[in-house]
């Protein structure tokens, strides 16, 4: 069994303990995910396992003749060849076996009997070697795994060169793939890969014979495709076992316990500092403060990382606006002979979440680009309701960014002054914490202004928001806040994404782009993803049977119940909401006036008159109650309500 292992390993960036005596193991078989907060040293540690950095102490053993294949998160690029000769170079190995093998043959040709017998056991074995190697099938290996990443048949001879970053991260992977290595070790894997294209790697991965570690901020890629989970936090490494729903369930319990750990010690501190400065100058008080200020020099101090900190944030509520906010009519788009939209009608009302679908090039960020009036040279019409504004974001967004000014003062300048005070949370929540906020606009990578650029967006007023893949360089935190806050938004969204996870939790709508046509389905993307299913197997039933009923009137009859019941599912749905956010604000309320009692009872003309602090603690003790009572109020209406959005 091929396996990389690791005992005890360390590595510090000058003060700080990156890797503490880490241990790990990985073999044929092993299904891993490598989690942890942005900085972590996720990709630190995927490095030192690929033995592309060497760690300060500790031991690596790596099992003799054990191939370990690393693909990093980007900065790789190929030039010079065409696609399918750089897939050719995942055969690096085999080429040079091939060449000891023609090497040996050429000696064995002058050879003496003594040294004929060693040569030919060589000779056996590397011919072992490429036979199970897969090489001489490597055409069929070569075209299916370009094809499974999304490349067309055309593209196998054109230069790598000219394909652009997220396709050279592809190249990048398909070479890794063809390589066939005992332990993959792949970091980011699904960042330029399409829903389609995820698709195919996940049945790829559940079919490869070795093991790997992946590190992704893809929930539904991992969920389905490790069956442990490490996590580096604050330097150490611990194994969950499970995929990662699993792990996040254990895992909150346990940042739960540290919580509330933390929260204690804070209020030992708290009260131990206040004794300290109310009594530190008096005499008879002198061993008791020394006594306090001992205890506290010595105290193991709870530290809690930035990325365990609840972030919330919040952006300007949405302009009024009347109840349709978007209209197409015969909506089509046309490059050359190429047609990529025809026909499409749409009416959107206020407050619904659209999510758009189709395969790669089936036209979801052209339409888009439409809908947001970028593209005006477009067939049809596209007419916003009554008081819509519209904010854009797009994959290129990056791409606006330019100038000296830091960060901060770039997203301050155009801030409404309500936000000023709490920019510093939104940027911390868009992976801009400490000193990051410093950084000048001309320093950021790519995927730094991406995050950046949708920030921005998020602070102007709109009641309309079209978004092109606004998760693409955001964690799973991250992925998180974005994700409430959407919840939260009462505008209308329309989006494309290739986070599955993501789109089942936020659409309530699906449109499907593809060469037969637009189809609207009244559900979000699970919903989508059954219906769709289950109406292609009724048409293929349908089509075997040779059904003489009209095709046209039965689909318009299967339309108009779908409508009807997506409507009645859909008016539940918002009920739900409602209720919930009045719950909601009802606890809000209740919290405040226990955060207000809680202080009354601790002032000193209170807590030090026993009929006051008596009178303050009962209704310290009913608000408590009755907080109780409705936080349980509240979890039984969230359980009532994911039910109902997973049957949407």
């Amino acid at each position: 069994m091929a396996f990389v292992q690791f005992t005890k390993v360390s590595l510090a960036f000058g003060d700080r303990d990156l890797l503490k005596e880490v241990s790990l193991n990985l073999a044929t078989g092993s299904r891993a995910a490598l989690t942890g907060a942005n900085g972590s040293g996720k990709t630190t540690l995927m490095q030192v396992i690929a033995g592309k950095r060497a760690a300060d102490s500790g031991e690596r053993a790596v099992e003799k003749g054990c191939r370990v294949s690393y693909l990093p998160q980007s900065g790789i690029v190929h030039q010079g060849k065409t696609l399918r000769d750089e897939a050719e170079t995942a055969y690096a190995e085999i080429h040079a076996l091939l060449a000891r093998l023609e090497d040996i043959g050429g000696q064995l040709q002058s050879a003496d009997e003594r040294r004929a017998a060693p040569l030919l056991e060589e000779y056996h074995r590397l011919e072992e070697r490429v036979e199970n190697s897969g090489y001489y099938t490597r055409e069929a290996s070569i075209s299916m795994v370009l094809t499974g990443l999304g490349f067309s048949s055309e593209d196998f001879k054109r230069p790598t060169g000219e394909f652009s970053g997220g396709w050279q991260m592809r190249i990048a992977l398909a070479k890794i793939l063809l390589e066939k290595p005992d332990i993959l070790l792949l970091d980011e894997p699904t960042n330029y890969l399409d829903i389609e294209a995820r698709a195919w790697l996940e049945d790829w991965l559940h079919s490869f014979s070795g093991g790997y570690l992946l590190v992704s901020h893809d929930r539904y890629f991992l969920d389905i495709c490790v069956n442990e989970v490490y996590e580096l936090f604050q330097g150490n490494l611990k194994r969950y076992a499970g995929n990662y729903t699993a792990y996040q369930q254990v895992r909150q319990v346990e940042i739960e316990s540290l919580m509330k750990r933390y929260a204690e010690q804070q209020e030992e501190i708290a009260k131990s500092e206040d004794l300290i400065r109310r009594f530190r100058y008096k005499a008879s008080k002198a061993a008791m403060v020394q006594e306090r200020i001992k205890r506290l020099e010595k105290m193991e101090r709870i530290e809690i990382p930035e990325s365990l900190k609840k972030i919330s944030i919040s952006f300007p509520p949405p302009p009024h606006a009347g109840r349709i906010a978007l209209t197409l009519d015969r909506v089509g788009k046309s490059y050359g002979e190429r047609r990529v939209l025809s026909g499409l009608d749409l009416t959107l009302e206020s407050s619904e979440k659209l999510v758009v679908v189709g395969r790669n090039g089936a036209g979801k960020t052209t339409l888009l680009r439409i809908l947001a009036n970028i593209d005006t040279n477009h067939e049809g019409a596209v007419r916003y309701g009554a008081g819509v504004a519209a904010g854009y974001f797009s994959q290129d967004a990056a791409e606006t960014l330019s100038g000296t000014e830091s960060v901060l003062d770039f997203m301050e300048a155009d801030a409404p002054n309500a936000l000023i005070p709490r920019i510093r949370d939104m940027l911390g929540a868009f992976l801009f914490r400490g000193d990051d906020v410093y950084k000048s606009l001309s320093v950021l990578s790519g995927g730094e202004k991406s995050r950046l650029a949708l920030l921005k967006m998020l602070l102007k007023p709109m009641n309309l928001l079209i978004l092109d893949e606004p998760t693409n360089h955001l964690d799973l935190q991250s992925k998180d806040i974005l994700l409430d806050t959407l919840h939260a938004y009462t505008g209308t969204i329309i989006f494309v994404s290739h986070d599955r996870a993501f789109m089942e939790a936020l659409s309530t709508k699906t449109l499907e782009l593809s060469p037969l046509g637009p189809r609207l389905f009244y559900g979000n993307y699970a919903y989508y993803l059954e219906r769709a299913t289950a109406l292609s197997e009724k048409t293929a039933l349908s089509d075997k049977r040779q059904d003489a009923a009209s095709p046209k009137a039965q689909t318009a009859r299967n339309g108009i119940a779908e409508r009807e019941a997506g409507k009645q599912r859909q008016t539940l749905l918002k009920r739900l909401e409602r209720q919930e956010a009045e719950i909601l604000a009802h606890i809000e309320g209740l919290e405040t006036e226990k955060a207000r009692l809680e202080a009354e009872l601790a002032r000193p003309d209170v807590y030090s008159n026993g009929e006051k602090a008596r009178a303050v603690k009962a209704r310290l003790d009913e608000t408590a109650a009755r907080l109780e009572a409705k936080t349980a109020e509240w979890e039984a209406k969230i359980a009532e309500l994911e039910t109902a959005r997973n049957s949407v």
